[in-house]
């Protein structure tokens, strides 16, 4: 079992919380960034700046048992089809019954927008957020500690 950190929209609290679980697990934490991001990580990969670069390594490194952190809905779908668990920053777990919805939505929305129309963005990040994270996290990792 691996944490693995889609590091270019995670959250510098939510890079702690991940640091701090892997010691605790004593799991290795992989963080993959394009090369504009400058992340402090002893497990680092940078990539090119190719849009899906990064989920794409993402992909190639997941396996069954990770623990990938993402908020991107299409690449948490693709690591649950390779039976790895996927989380958002925000302490969302994504599973196979409810990912179908999520990435329907997501079409949905991109479509209204490419028509014209205006979405709202994510809302601006809490310490509740940090605090489900932490919670969510480690839910994960100790049922995949059990199994």
């Amino acid at each position: 079992m691996r944490i693995i950190i889609d590091a270019d929209a995670a959250p510098r609290k939510v890079l702690g919380i991940c640091r701090q679980a892997a010691a605790q697990f004593s799991l290795p934490m992989i963080t993959v960034a394009n090369f504009n991001h400058r992340i402090d990580s002893q497990n680092h990969i940078v990539v090119g700046n190719a849009p899906q670069e990064v989920d794409m390594q993402i992909m190639k490194l997941a396996l069954k048992g990770d623990i990938v952190v993402t908020q991107d809905w299409g690449l948490a779908a693709m690591v649950l089809g390779k039976g790895a668990a996927a989380l958002s920053p925000s302490g969302r777990i994504f599973d196979s019954t409810t990912i179908d919805f999520l990435l329907e939505e997501r079409e949905l929305k991109a479509k209204y927008r490419r028509s014209g129309g205006r979405t709202k963005g994510p809302t601006k990040r809490t310490s509740d957020d940090d605090k489900n994270f932490k919670k969510s996290l480690y839910i994960l990792l100790k049922d995949r500690s059990l199994n």
